[in-house]
Formats: structure tokens, C-alpha cells, sequence
């Protein structure tokens, strides 16, 4: 089966790559071959910009299904011409990494306005489809990672508050079974982990995990919106603080049943997930998710 990744070199993508590389013919679409290099994904690596609609027609011909991962919300054009190209170059199945926030009516910050939208496209477009809706990513506790190296402090906002984050190796489980099988057509998964965590409890978990004490230290919604700002537009950091505000009241704790019913599995707990990733908080350099993965 020919199947088209884009987003192929993110936290869920390459993922993607990898599991399905064993039995599918993979055409890896990516702005940055380098770095596709770099990662050493697997299948054909084809340098296509999503703002390039001749460039993603060319790439995507000849594939039967695509998992269509979009970053940017302020470019809504991007889904546009990745669904356009993909129904001209005869793709029959789109697999859409959209964010569990979308079903919840009370948010309407940019970024779930703009996955709706989104969602929106992928129904209209002519093509059968499965959409993912993770909850937050567990990788974004990556963004921690220099000053748990170099003060053994975790800093966040409404620390207590609770989401049920997804490990990002589920996602990209769902994502691979719904690119291959046509029972997962028509239908959105709505991904999260066991249980609902906070970043304190987070923060004593990956304690436990590199063996040394870690505290947790309270941001005012100042601190965090200036944070915010100076990784992402200021439309984005707002909406990440709007976000932040309906986690304290509550709104991101549900516990869902998607990743069992996608791929069959039980969901991967946080302490799981950052066993795998011990490496990255002992040395290394830091990462961080996108400002749509962080909001979910």
C-alpha cells in the first residue's frame, strides 16, 4: 500500500514511519530533507512544502491514503491545499491529526477554532477519513528539560490542574492503523492517556524516574503568557492561556476509551513514557512541542 506522511519528521510522524516502513511503500513529505536525514526515516523522503500546491500534487500522486499533520494555525490555507492535492493526485483515505479540545463548546481560542476548521475540511473534501484527537502530548513535558538539567525545578502554570496527555507513541499507533485499515474510515478517536495528571505529579514522577529530587514551581498567568510569547505569535500564546484556564476549571481530566479502541492496546502512563525519555532530562538539548500540541 502507498500511503504519504506529512509532518513525517515530528513527534508523531516519524513514528508513524517507522511502523508502518516494514510493510508499506512510504513517501515522507518534508520541508527539511536534512533533517529527515538526520532522523534516518525510513521510505522515500520528497521535499514538499504545504504551502506549495504543484509541489503536494506531485508528491502525493500515486498514494492511497495520507496522514495530513498541520502546525500552524494562523495559515489555515495549508489544510487547503494539502486536501486539494491530495483529492487531485487520487488519494481515497485522509487520516487528520486534529486535538480533543474541538469537542468541547467552551473553547474558542484560535488554535480549536482553527482544528475545527480543519476537521470541517477533511468531512467536505470528498475523500473517506478518520480523524485523531489526542489530548495534550506527554512530550510536551520536554519543554522542562534545561531547567530540570540545570536548577532540578519544573515551572508551569496551575500546576495542580489535571489533563489526561496522551503518549505520543499511541497517537501514532492510531494514526497507523487508521492509514491501513478502512474500518477506522468515518470515524474520530478521541485519544488520552489512563488517567489525569498534573505537572506536580509529573514532576515527581520523572523525580522518581533520574533518581534526584525535583520541585515545582508555581508561573503566575503573566510569567507563562510571557514564556508563550517568546516561543509562539501572541494570537497563539493567548490561546495557549485560554487553554491553560479551562484545564484549571476542570475541562482536559476525562479519561477516553480511543487508544484502546483504535489500536487495541491499553494507553501508555507518564511514568512509561518518561522512563523512555530519561535521556532527555539527564543531558541533551531541550524540546518542545507546537503551540496546537501543547493546547490540546
Amino acid at each position: 500500500m502507498q500511503i504519504a506522511l506529512t509532518g513525517a519528521t515530528g513527534m508523531v510522524g516519524s513514528q508513524v514511519a517507522r511502523l508502518l516502513a516494514p510493510r508499506h511503500d512510504l513517501r515522507c513529505l518534508t520541508r527539511s530533507p536534512e533533517r529527515a536525514a538526520h532522523l534516518r526515516l525510513p521510505g522515500l523522503m520528497v521535499e514538499a512544502d504545504l504551502g506549495d500546491h504543484a509541489a503536494l500534487t506531485r508528491a502525493l500522486a500515486g498514494a492511497e491514503s495520507v496522514l495530513a499533520v498541520t502546525f500552524d494555525p494562523l495559515s489555515p490555507v495549508h489544510d487547503e491545499r494539502l486536501l486539494t492535492a491530495a483529492r487531485q493526485a487520487g488519494v481515497r483515505h485522509v487520516v487528520k491529526l486534529s486535538a480533543l479540545a474541538v469537542t468541547d463548546p467552551q473553547a474558542q481560542d484560535v488554535i480549536t477554532q482553527w482544528q475545527r476548521e480543519c476537521e470541517e475540511r477533511v468531512r467536505a473534501s470528498g475523500m473517506s477519513w478518520t480523524l485523531l484527537r489526542p489530548r495534550a502530548f506527554m512530550s510536551n513535558s520536554l519543554a522542562w528539560a534545561g531547567t530540570v538539567r540545570q536548577e532540578g525545578v519544573v515551572r508551569t502554570l496551575h500546576g495542580s490542574s489535571v489533563n489526561s496527555c496522551v503518549d505520543p507513541a499511541d497517537v501514532a499507533r492510531a494514526a497507523a492503523r487508521a492509514l491501513t485499515h478502512p474500518q477506522c474510515a468515518g470515524r474520530a478517536y478521541a485519544l488520552t492517556g489512563p488517567a489525569p495528571v498534573s505537572a506536580r505529579r509529573q514532576t515527581e514522577e520523572l523525580a522518581a524516574v533520574l533518581g534526584r529530587p525535583l520541585r515545582h514551581e508555581e508561573l503566575t498567568e503573566a510569567q507563562a503568557l510571557d514564556a508563550w510569547s517568546s516561543r509562539f505569535p501572541r494570537p497563539l500564546a493567548q490561546a495557549l492561556l485560554d487553554s491553560a484556564r479551562r484545564q484549571a476549571q476542570g475541562a482536559k481530566g476525562e479519561v477516553r476509551e480511543g487508544v484502546r479502541e483504535a489500536t487495541g492496546r491499553e494507553p501508555g502512563t507518564f511514568r512509561a513514557w518518561a522512563r523512555r525519555h530519561v535521556s532527555s532530562f539527564a543531558s541533551g538539548p531541550a524540546a518542545g512541542g507546537s503551540a496546537a500540541e501543547t493546547s490540546a
